[in-house]
């Protein structure tokens, strides 16, 4: 499945290697990344490629869970959704 991965928070050293870590550990692919920094706030925006066989509920609480961690908010989204709001 190809979703979207968002990372909103005070930016700090190690996001991106977190993140990065918790999708390797999960073998999802990331296809393209962008981020900046805007007033101070972290903002990155991952295309993922998300085997089939993982739980996306379970996905789900582990970016929550790493989120809670390093104080930011990790959301996935399945790219779906962003292709049918784009069609409207």
């Amino acid at each position: 499945m190809k979703a979207v991965v968002t990372v909103l928070g005070e930016d700090q050293v190690g996001i991106i290697a977190k993140v990065s870590a918790l999708l390797a550990d999960k073998k999802i692919n990331i296809l393209d990344v962008s981020q900046t920094i805007m007033d101070g706030n972290f903002v990155m925006m991952m295309s993922v490629m998300i085997p089939n066989d993982l739980d996306s509920h379970q996905l789900n609480n582990d970016f929550t869970a790493l989120g809670k961690e390093i104080g930011v908010e990790i959301n996935l989204r399945n790219t779906k959704i962003y292709d049918a709001m784009h069609n409207l």
